[in-house]
């Protein structure tokens, strides 16, 4: 996927915060690695030892049918195949499916960011830091 389709299922998919654009996607593109499937991508990145899921979207029309699960399985794989033995990710506090889902794949509450997010109306929200052993898959 080109950075623009990448922000265009973005912008589908989150308004809180706010979406990411095309020139961030391009911006991460050399340090990053990106997963696609039939209406949805993950973006993520592994540093030495630790990867990091850094989105996840998944088109609302196709929610709920195994695409977030297949491609948080597949960034695992991958994560493990580029040497990292951790994964962590960041979701908004009050994001309870992509918690359900994060969840029943293998992460497990970590911390909390406080105010890590910031609204339109910049007001705040706290991010659930998660954490995924990828040697218990």
């Amino acid at each position: 996927m080109t950075p623009e389709e990448l922000a265009t299922l973005h912008a589908k998919c989150f308004t809180t915060p706010r979406p990411w654009s095309a020139s961030e996607f391009a911006g991460l593109q050399n340090s990053t690695f990106v997963l696609t499937a039939s209406h949805g991508f993950l973006m993520g990145r592994v540093i030495a030892d630790e990867a990091e899921l850094l989105t996840l979207a998944v088109d609302p029309t196709a929610r709920r049918q195994g695409v977030g699960r297949y491609l948080v399985e597949a960034f695992k794989s991958r994560a493990g195949q580029d040497g990292a033995v951790t994964a962590f990710l960041e979701v908004a506090a009050d994001n309870a499916a992509a918690i359900s889902l994060y969840q029943a794949t293998g992460f497990n509450g970590a911390g909390v960011r406080r105010g890590y997010y910031r609204r339109a109306d910049s007001t705040t929200l706290d991010a659930l830091v998660m954490r995924c052993e990828l040697g218990d898959r």
